[in-house]
C-alpha cells in the first residue's frame, strides 16, 4: 500500500524481493495506492520477470469512502488501513502476504506465505518495538487486550487467512471497531491485534526484524526480512542496524540518486519532529492506560 512518497523505498523492497525469488515460484504483486504516477510505475513495473507479476489497484474511492472514520498522525496517511480491506478486495485469494514497503527481504518470500497457520487468522511476529518500553507493554495488555505484551503483533508483515477473515465477516466488524473504538497509538495495528486476538501463529522475529535489539544485528544466517519500521530509517540517519542491507540493494535501483537526496535533505527539525513523535506517542499510551485501568488485563 504505497503512493509517489514511498515509491523509492518500494524500489528497494521490490529488488531484494526478486534477488532472492525462486524460478520454481510464481509471485504476484498486487500494488494498492491511490496515488502512483506513471513514472514510478514504469520503474517498479521493470521488477517484472516471467515468474513475478506486477498489478495496480487504485483504491481512490475506498480511501474517500472511509476517510472520515480514519484517525491519522505525524507521517501516516490512510494507506495504512488499507490492509484491512484486502479480504474482501481479493476474493480470488485465500491466502496473501500483506508486506510494508520500508523493508528488505533477505530470503524466497515464498518461505513465508508457506508457512502453515491453520485456521487462525494471521501470521506475525512479535513487536520488538513494544517490549522496548514499558509504557508500551502496558498499552498492548491493558488497552489493547492482549494477554501478553509478548503475544502482541506487528502488522507490517502478514501472513492472511482471507478465506477464514471473509467468513467471520472482518471488514464489517472492523468497521464497527471504527466507530466505537479509536486507537492513537498503533492505529490500524492495534485494530488487527484487537480483533485476531486468540486466533495468530506467532512468527520468529527473524521474518520481522527491527532494528531495535543491537545484540541481534550479527544474525545473518537466520536473518529473513529486516523491517525499518518507525523512525528506524537508514535514508534518514546513519548508523541503523542493519542498514548495510538497505543500502545494497537500494544501490541496485533507479531510485537511488532519489533516496541520496532524500538523505542529505533529511534536517535536523526533521530530527526533532521525530523525537516529539515519539514523546506523543508516549503520551498517547500513558493517557489511554490511565483511562483503562487495569480491567483488561488477563488474569
Amino acid at each position: 500500500t504505497v503512493d509517489d512518497k514511498y515509491a523509492p523505498f518500494l524500489g528497494v523492497a521490490m529488488q531484494s524481493l526478486v534477488d532472492n525469488a525462486s524460478d520454481e515460484n510464481m509471485y504476484i504483486i498486487n500494488i494498492m495506492t491511490t496515488a502512483m504516477n506513471e513514472e514510478n510505475r514504469a520503474k517498479i513495473n521493470k521488477y517484472e520477470r516471467e515468474n513475478v507479476k506486477i498489478l495496480y489497484h487504485d483504491v481512490t474511492d475506498l480511501a474517500n469512502n472511509i476517510k472520515d472514520k480514519l484517525y491519522t498522525r505525524d507521517y501516516y496517511s490512510i494507506s495504512t488501513y488499507f490492509r484491512l480491506f484486502i479480504p474482501n478486495m481479493f476474493k480470488q485469494y485465500d491466502k496473501a502476504l500483506y508486506l510494508d514497503s520500508d523493508i528488505v527481504i533477505l530470503d524466497d518470500i515464498a518461505n513465508l506465505y508457506n508457512i502453515d497457520i491453520g485456521n487462525n487468522y494471521v501470521g506475525a511476529a512479535p513487536d520488538d518495538v513494544i517490549a522496548t518500553e514499558q509504557i508500551f507493554r502496558d498499552y498492548a495488555e491493558k488497552v489493547v487486550g492482549c494477554s501478553s505484551y509478548k503475544t502482541y503483533f506487528n502488522a507490517g508483515i502478514l501472513i492472511m487467512n482471507l478465506k477464514e477473515m471473509r467468513d467471520n465477516d472482518f471488514e464489517n466488524k472492523f468497521l464497527h471497531l471504527l466507530d466505537t473504538v479509536k486507537y492513537y497509538v498503533a492505529q490500524d495495528q492495534d485494530y488487527l491485534n484487537r480483533f485476531c486476538k486468540g486466533r495468530v501463529t506467532i512468527l520468529s522475529t527473524d521474518w520481522d526484524r527491527m532494528p531495535v535489539n543491537p545484540d541481534k544485528v550479527n544474525d545473518r544466517d537466520t536473518l529473513k526480512l529486516v523491517h525499518f519500521n518507525l523512525a528506524f530509517k537508514p535514508w534518514h540517519f546513519d548508523n541503523i542496524p542493519y542498514q548495510e542491507y538497505f543500502w545494497e540493494y537500494a544501490n541496485k535501483t533507479e531510485y537511488i540518486d532519489q533516496i541520496n537526496e532524500i538523505k542529505n535533505n533529511f534536517s535536523e527539525e526533521d530530527k526533532i519532529r521525530g523525537d516529539e513523535s515519539h514523546k506523543k506517542l508516549v503520551a498517547y499510551a500513558k493517557l489511554e492506560i490511565a483511562c483503562v485501568g487495569d480491567d483488561r488485563i488477563n488474569k
